[in-house]
């Protein structure tokens, strides 16, 4: 068939026009069957440029996309603005042509003799290049390319370009050679501004999917492709360096080392980024190319011991306090343009892997203070005072949200302009907590306990008891220790009481045997019977009643005095709340004791076997542990807060090593059991 060669002037139909000229259900099959003669017999007397489907496809859109060569031939000669216009996506007809599959003689001479369709794009930023390469089209991408070579670069909406959608897209039918092959370079800058200079690039596309072949591919066909910088990833390097890609940074590193001595819209050179992603593998071949680390300073004058330390890649900073000595020695101590060290910044960021490596070091020095006088211990004193007070904002502000929601559905439906203007100030208010970043809690803790035992500065014994702790509870947080004091000591004296009462009944049964053959079988009634009537077991009997008694009336006497601070002066409510919990403390500490005895009668009184030996030792052990703990309640709050501040070290300290030490031993294990299965 002969080429159609028009010059047409862009069209486009009205879009209330559109939706009122559908095309009929029979001239829609003389399109689709390519029936030249019927169509043009029904096409008389009709506006052709108006007729179109519901997705606003015009005939010349149902042809192209039947492949229906005659009437796409007809169609294009006799109303040449169908050529040009879009449908309800904005796609084109070579759009379709492209989505469909197809690849006529028609279409391409239409492509030939309009070339401004190879560029127009459809709602999603596609030129008909785009469509081709996603739907496998090599036919039609391939002339596409060659007429128009720059194509291949133009990014849509989401910053993609065939390039990198031929590789996004596993390479189908082998189409990124044939766009590779065309001699067009990257463009500068387009005349109608589509093409950027900066964008994402089929390099990107093949380290994302961590294919180093296709990396050669591109070196091969393309070099200067590995050079292309995205605004957000950066170079090749810096986004292989990224993703701990470690045989693409080999590769690069060989055709791209330039790439390395560059940095990212973050200040950061790709070996920063490799120490962020905790990728040891990846440093190692930087430092095998460049082996004075150093040098390489980001924005914010950070080497990369201090990016590795800041971000807590413990792994990183072990790696690189492995390395010889002439290496190391002037990155450990090194400050930033803020006067940090990486001891600073991992202290300062909560990263208690890193400091713990640090601090660990002979070789840094814990006493450098930074531009603010802090050292590192000052700065983990701060952090956890400023978690701690984030902590209990944190409570207060769900608190507020909560009431203030409550307030706003509550209110009566006339007050709607009052609650719109405490809305306003509410926003108002709460805009600053946009802002609001909350510290990692359990991380600025154990870091403090970390430098505690090995960085912090050496105090009198005196001096650690008379440095203030804590703050006096304030007068919500009161109130609610007394609602919870209150009902503790209630539920013991429920529980007490129901224990005084039957023992008793149990002492009076052993007197007849009636009684002990209704309520136990005969073995465990005479069982009890000796028990109970034995020297022993009316000893454990006098001591358990001795005991719950105690804690019944403790109990009570806390009960009491907790409801009498609700009727006098709040000044006293400190006080009693801590005398109430000392007697509801012993109240609870008395009743385990009395649960040993109890125990003791059922087992028998004398008569221990194994069992009973073991339910004893256990009983000892948290005897102990009660008694230890009970101290505590026993002491003022004052003192209570000193000794909780020096022992809490200890609690965070010994979990660190049972977390970290487990996860070295399941990373280490967990290779092992993939060999075996």
């Amino acid at each position: 068939m002969s080429s159609v060669a028009i010059n047409i002037v862009q069209n486009s139909i009205p879009r209330n026009h559109m939706a009122n000229t559908k095309i009929d259900s029979e001239l829609y099959e003389c399109v689709k069957k390519d029936n030249i003669e019927e169509f043009e017999s029904r096409i008389q007397q009709r506006s052709t440029e108006k007729l179109v489907t519901p997705c606003g496809n015009s005939l010349l859109h149902v042809a192209v996309s039947y492949e229906s060569d005659n009437i796409t031939s007809y169609l294009a000669q006799k109303f040449p603005s169908l050529i040009t216009i879009q449908n309800s996506q904005k796609d084109t007809i070579l759009h379709l042509a492209a989505t469909e599959g197809k690849a006529s003689h028609t279409v391409k001479s239409l492509v030939e003799s309009n070339p401004s369709l190879m560029r127009k794009k459809n709602t999603k930023g596609n030129t008909p290049l785009h469509d081709a390469v996603v739907k496998g089209n090599k036919e039609l991408a391939i002339f596409l390319v060659s007429k128009d070579p720059q194509v291949a670069y133009y990014n849509n909406k989401n910053g993609k370009s065939p390039l990198y959608l031929a590789v996004e897209n596993g390479n189908k039918k082998e189409i990124l050679g044939d766009l590779l092959k065309t001699e067009a370079s990257f463009p500068i800058k387009s005349e109608d501004g589509d093409a950027l200079p900066e964008g994402k690039s089929p390099v990107h596309a093949a380290i994302k999917q961590r294919n180093r072949d296709i990396l050669e591919k591109i070196e091969k066909a393309k070099p200067e492709l590995l050079c292309l910088t995205d605004k957000e990833l950066g170079n090749s390097l810096h986004y292989a360096s990224s993703r701990g890609f470690q045989e693409g940074v080999q590769f690069l590193l060989q055709k791209f080392l330039n790439g390395a001595y560059k940095r990212n819209h973050e200040g950061n050179y790709p070996i920063h980024l490799a120490c962020k992603n905790d990728s040891v593998d990846v440093v190692k071949e930087f430092l095998k190319i460049t082996p004075f680390p150093k040098e390489f300073l980001n924005k914010k004058g950070q080497n990369i011991l201090h990016v590795a330390a800041e971000n807590g890649k413990g792994n990183v900073v072990r790696y690189i306090l492995r390395q010889e000595k002439t290496l190391v020695e002037p990155l450990l101590n090194e400050m930033d343009e803020d006067g940090n060290t990486p001891l600073h910044l991992a202290t300062n960021h909560g990263q208690s892997v890193a400091a713990f490596v640090l601090v660990l070091d002979k070789r840094v020095d814990s006493s450098i203070v930074n531009n603010e006088n802090l050292t590192p211990y000052d700065i983990a004193e701060q952090q956890s005072k400023i978690a701690v007070e984030q902590y209990e904002k944190t409570d207060e502000m769900l608190a507020e949200d909560r009431k203030q929601f409550d307030s706003k559905n509550s209110a009566p439906a006339d007050k709607n302009q009052d609650n719109a203007v405490d809305s306003k100030e509410h926003d108002t208010k709460k805009s600053p907590r946009k802002d609001f970043k909350l510290l990692d809690y359990y991380g600025a803790m154990t870091t403090l306990s970390i430098l505690y035992f090995h960085a912090r500065p050496r105090k009198s014994l005196y001096e650690r008891f008379t440095s203030t702790q804590g703050k006096p509870p304030r007068k919500q947080e009161t109130k609610s220790r007394i609602e919870n004091l209150l009902v503790v000591a209630v539920l013991v004296a429920g529980v007490t009481f129901a224990g005084a009462i039957q023992m008793p009944q149990l002492r009076d049964k052993t007197s007849s045997s009636e009684h002990l053959h209704e309520f136990n079988s005969t073995t465990t009634a005479s069982r009890n019977s000796t028990a109970l009537d034995s020297p022993t077991g009316s000893s454990l009997l006098d001591g358990y009643l001795c005991l719950d008694v105690w804690a019944l009336n403790t109990s009570v006497v806390a009960a009491i005095i907790l409801l009498w601070t609700n009727l006098n002066d709040v000044k006293f409510a400190p006080f009693a709340v801590w005398f109430s919990s000392l007697m509801v403390g012993g109240s609870i500490y008395m009743m385990c004791l009395s649960f040993f005895f109890a125990v003791s009668i059922a087992l028998g009184g004398s008569n221990y076997g194994v069992f009973a030996i073991i339910i004893i030792v256990v009983g000892i052990a948290f005897f102990v542990a009660q008694t230890l703990l009970y101290i505590q309640w026993i002491l003022p709050p004052t003192v209570n807060q000193i000794i909780e501040g020096l022992v809490s070290h200890y609690v965070y300290y010994i979990s660190f090593f049972v977390l970290v030490y487990s996860w070295r031993w399941l990373t280490d294990k967990l290779p092992d059991l993939r060999r075996k299965k």
